[in-house]
């Protein structure tokens, strides 16, 4: 099958209407700089999707498009799979799939590279037939065939009794969890190749999986390995128990922690990467009574979005967002339970409003992505170093924009509201239900509200929804009793069914859905005679805000997500 070479891959972009001229300098421009290819580079702009990327190249070159969720990945076994050493196939990331004769069908990302084609070619003594396939799917193909499965089924291998057997002296499961013998024997332990590779083993899984955090728990006679994918837990095979002591000390030496000390809870954090992409792992163990569970929380900032609408803000709400943070000074807050993506709307939000001309400072705890172009302090309260210590010194830095984590106490509150009204435009968060709820809650810890009334500027209540598979979910009719009560607009209603693209779950992904509550002059007046949150609530809504149910409403109609989905994140019930 003869490539298109005088077809370059910007030139099909544009033809196919995925990216503009002016997107397509942008990502030319920057490439330069980065080193990255230029499909890369698309993507890691979000300009265009991994798949988009695959489908429109496969279309205009007239090569077939491989998924690894459709089993199309999967390499024949003997001449196929040894035509190419495993070190090309994963650093080049090309995967062998079938030979007939002098034939060789590869799967590659990019087969517009005539130069690795070509290499191809010379190593293997044989034509190259290119597929083309998405980066992720290749990667996740390649462990499978070269050797996540292998190890996986060692580390899995053995029951809990043969292994206990082997050791000859433990009698008892919490004797297999806790036994110590000494600091160095474990130590060892933790440095084995096998634990080595396990541990990257489920930390890249996880990453595939788009994990948010990872849970290692130790149970009587197993241990348990559960994954946070789209909020939910779910449950991945576990290595054998015996490995669990050796597995926690290894994470705990990634993590700079004392290893000796099981008594007392710790945190740490250590950095991987893969590939292109690094993840920041914040690490916690406690002690429970089978030895100590580790939770690892996963931060990739390839996961930040591009921009407000992509989070899920459309609509009124997405004016209001901007004309609210468009401001020269005054305060914001979002607010919401943990979880529900706050942290993730505020770094967006800065992203926006960093520029050379400004001055921006945060104060967090802990720091949960490092942004270039951003002065972020790490709060320190064993030390003093508390939010309220750093919003006072900020205040001596000459700060245009000033973000903290999260406002817990009067004093923290009081010098936002100060900061706010001398002239500085100041972000946080708070734990509320809903965004009037934030305005009684401020004056609850003792804001006056002749001071709260003109320093704020705006409060956004977000809940984080899961996106319903695009590649299974199945339209339905709501009864009629719920259309009724839940005063369903008109749209196309669908529901989760799940397939292999989710994991059987129906959902993939999620998207937040707002309530943006912009402070006017009747707000501000019913903040001054201390009216409740509920009277708030009617006035914004007067004023034409979206409430959280009304949003989740509107992305469910849209098939965005599932009435359940919406139902479970709101207040709004069936």
């Amino acid at each position: 099958m003869a490539v298109r070479t005088h077809l370059r891959l910007g030139d099909i972009l544009v033809k196919e209407g995925l990216v503009t001229e002016a997107k397509l300098q942008e990502a030319i421009n920057l490439q330069k700089s980065s080193g990255k290819r230029l499909g890369e580079m698309l993507v890691s702009l979000k300009f265009v999707t991994e798949e988009q990327l695959a489908e429109v190249l496969g279309r205009q070159l007239g090569i077939p498009y491989r998924r690894f969720d459709k089993g199309e990945l999967t390499p024949e076994e003997g001449a196929a799979r040894d035509s190419v050493p495993e070190e090309t196939v994963r650093k080049e990331l090309v995967l062998p799939l079938s030979r007939s004769q002098n034939n060789l069908t590869v799967a590659m990302a990019d087969p517009l590279d005539l130069i690795l084609i070509d290499n191809l070619k010379r190593m293997t003594r044989c034509v190259i037939q290119p597929v083309i396939s998405t980066r992720s799917d290749l990667t996740s193909a390649i462990e499978r065939a070269y050797g996540k499965l292998d190890l996986l089924q060692k580390a899995v291998a053995g029951s809990y009794e043969e292994k206990t057997a082997e050791a000859g002296r433990v009698e008892t499961v919490e004797d297999v969890v806790l036994s110590s013998t000494t600091v160095e024997d474990v130590t060892a332990q933790a440095g084995q190749a096998q634990v080595v590779q396990l541990v990257d083993l489920f930390l890249l899984e996880a990453v595939q999986s788009r994990a948010s955090d990872i849970h290692l728990e130790p149970y009587a006679s197993k241990i348990s390995i559960r994954f946070r994918v789209d909020g939910v837990l779910q449950a991945v095979d576990p290595p054998a128990p015996h490995l669990m002591p050796a597995i926690i000390s290894r994470i705990k030496i990634l993590s700079k922690m004392d290893i000796s000390e099981k008594r007392l809870p710790q945190d740490g954090g250590f950095t991987i990467k893969i590939g292109e992409k690094t993840v920041d792992m914040r690490v916690s163990t406690i002690p429970v009574i089978y030895g100590e569970k580790v939770v690892i929380r996963l931060l990739d900032k390839g996961n930040l979005v591009a921009n407000l609408k992509q989070l899920g803000l459309e609509g009124r709400a997405l004016q209001d967002y901007e004309k609210g943070i468009s401001v020269p000074f005054g305060l914001i807050f979002i607010t919401g339970p943990t979880g529900s993506g706050k942290s993730t709307t505020l770094y967006t939000t800065l992203a926006k409003l960093k520029s050379p001309a400004k001055n921006l400072i945060t104060i967090e705890d802990p720091v949960e992505y490092k942004m270039e172009g951003i002065n972020q302090v790490q709060a320190k309260p064993q030390i003093g170093l508390t939010f309220a210590a750093g919003l006072r010194a900020f205040l001596r830095q000459d700060p245009d924009i000033i973000m903290l984590g999260e406002v817990r106490d009067l004093e923290t509150a009081e010098i936002c509201v100060r900061a706010a009204l001398t002239g500085h435009l100041v972000l946080s968060t708070l734990h509320t239900n809903d965004a009037s709820s934030a305005v009684t809650r401020l004056m609850d810890l003792g804001i006056e509200p002749a001071l709260l009334s003109p320093s704020l500027v705006m409060v956004i209540a977000q809940r984080l929804v899961r996106r319903l598979c695009a590649e299974c979910k199945e339209p339905f009719e709501p009864a009629e009793a719920i259309r009724q009560k839940a005063q369903l607009p008109a749209g196309q209603y669908f529901r989760p069914k799940g397939c292999a693209a989710c994991r059987n779950v129906g959902f993939k992904g999620r998207v937040a859905i707002y309530e943006v509550l912009i402070v006017n002059d009747a707000v501000r007046e019913a903040i001054i005679r201390r009216a409740s949150a509920q009277e708030l609530k009617q006035l914004a809504q007067k004023n034409g805000m979206t409430t959280l149910f009304e949003s989740g409403i509107g992305k469910v109609a849209a098939g965005v997500t599932s009435l359940e989905e919406a139902f479970s994140v709101t207040v709004g019930e069936v």
